[in-house]
Order: C-alpha cells, then structure tokens, then sequence
C-alpha cells in the first residue's frame, strides 16, 4: 500500500516537473508487443533524460518502469528507488550483479529496461551515438525474448522561454544472437533519420 501511493505521487510529481520546465514533451505512438519486454535504449544529454523516458513509459508504454543509473546518482538522489532505478558502479564487479539483474528483468514481460548505452553524457548535437561496453553482456544475462526500443530525443527552444522537447522512437526486431555493432548500427540509422527530420522542423 505505501508503495503505491508512494509511485502515485512520484507519477503526480514527474508529471508536474515536466510541465513546468519543458514547453512540451511530444513523441510518437508505436504499437509494441505486450507479450514480451522492452529493452529501451536512448541517447544521453541531461540530467532529464530518465524522467522524459519515465513520462513517455506513464503514458503510453504502460510497463514496470526500470532504468540502469550510476551508483553516484542513485546515492545522491534517494527518490530515484522508487521509479525503478538500480546502481551500477562502472569498472567494479558489482557491474555483473547489475547487468546480470537488468537482464533477468527482460524475462518479464511486464518490464521495460532502459539504458543509456553511451554510458555518461554527451551533447544533444553529436552526430553519432557510441556505444559503451556492457549491452551485450546484459542481453546474455536475458532469455532474449524481448523488444528493443530506440528513442532519440532532441531540444529546441525556437520563440518560447521554455525548451520543447520532441522524443523519435522506433521498434527494432535484432537476431537471436545479434551482435553489439549491429545494434549500434541500426540505432544510429534510427538516431540520424531522427535527427534529419527533426532538423526540419520550422515555426
């Protein structure tokens, strides 16, 4: 019961955040599989970043809500346990115990796991999205019946006083097996078309 109303007023709060710092939080509607995860894998520029995915995932994707953050943040910020987080500490051992558990949270289908796959950040303008080690270890820790889930998210402020920000996802069917530089690859093909359309946008 604590819990609950602990995640309702976490929902209510985030919700009340993003409202008032961001112009507006768009996204597009994808149709996923509700049998199975979904391993949400996004680009990295802000402090934002986790709530926006949060938002996206009260609204619309409806699952377990889970996301990988470093062992610093989770310490400093002691709200973020009860929207799903879970440390790890880069360059330790404990980083198996984390990706071993992110992967056994693939398993059911209730969850969504997001990462971050470059690791710290980087600028909303890079033209590619690196990849650091560790996915694939994750992925093998999992029975691999999952649903990836690209999301690359960029900020504009155009006449408005507040920042908009604009959130392109995509679904990706990868192998059995795949391997990471072909998950790299066909998130970055997903990163730049995202990127080309979004430079279009006028007002």
């Amino acid at each position: 019961m604590i819990k609950k109303l602990i995640v309702t007023f976490f929902n209510w709060y985030i919700d009340r955040i993003i409202a008032r710092h961001f112009n507006s939080f768009s996204f597009n509607k994808l149709t996923l599989d509700q049998s199975r995860s979904v391993l949400l894998l996004a680009n990295h520029f802000s402090w934002w970043d986790g709530f926006l995915m949060f938002q996206a995932n009260r609204l619309f994707f409806k699952k377990n809500f889970h996301v990988m953050v470093t062992e610093e943040n989770y310490n400093k910020v002691a709200f973020l346990k009860y929207l799903g987080a879970f440390p790890v500490k880069r360059n330790s051992r404990n980083v198996f115990h984390s990706l071993e558990y992110a992967g056994e949270l693939l398993d059911h289908p209730e969850n969504l796991v997001l990462i971050f796959p470059q690791g710290k950040l980087y600028s909303n303008h890079v033209n590619e999205v690196v990849f650091e080690k560790g996915l694939m270890q994750l992925i093998s820790f999992s029975k691999r019946n999952f649903q990836y889930l690209f999301a690359a998210s960029f900020v504009d402020y155009f006449e408005k006083r507040k920042p908009s920000v604009t959130c392109y996802l995509n679904t990706w069917e990868g192998a059995e097996f795949t391997s990471l530089q072909l998950i790299k690859d066909a998130y970055n093909k997903h990163y730049e078309t995202s990127r080309q359309e979004h430079n279009q946008v006028t007002i």
